[in-house]
């Protein structure tokens, strides 16, 4: 069985488009696959031009400890160099956010290669950010406990204490699958260089599974989450 690597990912903001065009920024409701690995790659210093076969074979799963609430900024930037040339007086664009969420990612593939990226991830060489610059996160993103062996994806995402106490039913898991017939998604990175950014379509399932089938984090000042 292979290993995993968790990363909890929280924040006040966080973003994960993958339709983006022009000036209408969106989000997904949960972590992008681009999203996460663009911030492995920034964890290990590996450049944009550099391929990323390597980590985009790991399959990933995601789980919402605490789903957050979709928000929208009403953006105006100025003197703004259009790529025919010249520029623009203003630019105008609506950027979707997530507020308050916190999800807990699990990858799993090649042992060696998580567990490079797990100390990476203890001393990044870039900043790490939750989908764009200034959305930094609220707690560490690397989990001391986060590599796992002779453990499945599902099995990490249920294994894991939640880091939220909820006051509703059910929990999200959204998991890789290889069946085409399940909810496809166009974020699993070919290329992040310049001019040539390419992603391939992916699929993943989703399962709503009991609050009560997961333990909770030991901790007096765990905080509580009414988000449906």
């Amino acid at each position: 069985m292979s290993a995993v690597l968790l990363l909890r990912l929280a924040g006040p903001m966080q973003s994960w488009g993958t339709r983006s065009r022009f000036q209408e920024r969106d989000t997904e409701r949960e972590p992008s696959k681009s999203g996460v690995i663009g911030l492995l790659c920034a964890a290990i210093g590996r450049d944009r031009s550099l391929p990323v076969a390597d980590l985009s074979a790991l399959k990933m799963g995601v789980r919402a400890d605490r789903e957050g609430n979709l928000k929208k900024d009403f953006q105006t930037a100025q003197n703004v160099v259009v790529a025919r040339g010249g520029s623009l007086e203003d630019m105008i664009s609506n950027r979707h956010y997530l507020a308050d969420a916190e999800f807990l990612v699990s990858f799993e593939g090649d042992a060696g290669l998580l567990k490079y990226l797990h100390s990476a991830l203890m001393r990044p060489v870039w900043p790490l950010f939750l989908g764009r610059k200034s959305y930094v996160p609220s707690l560490p993103i690397y989990l001391t406990d986060g590599y796992r062996e002779n453990v499945s994806l599902r099995e990490s995402l249920m294994a894991y204490p939640l880091q939220v106490r909820h006051t509703h039913k059910t929990i999200r898991l959204l998991l890789e699958s290889s069946t085409p017939t399940h909810e496809s998604r166009m974020d699993s990175p070919v290329s992040f260089e310049f001019g040539h950014r390419e992603f391939r379509e992916r699929f993943v399932v989703t399962e709503f599974v009991p609050v009560e089938t997961f333990s909770v984090k030991e901790d007096e000042d765990v905080p509580v989450s009414a988000h449906t």
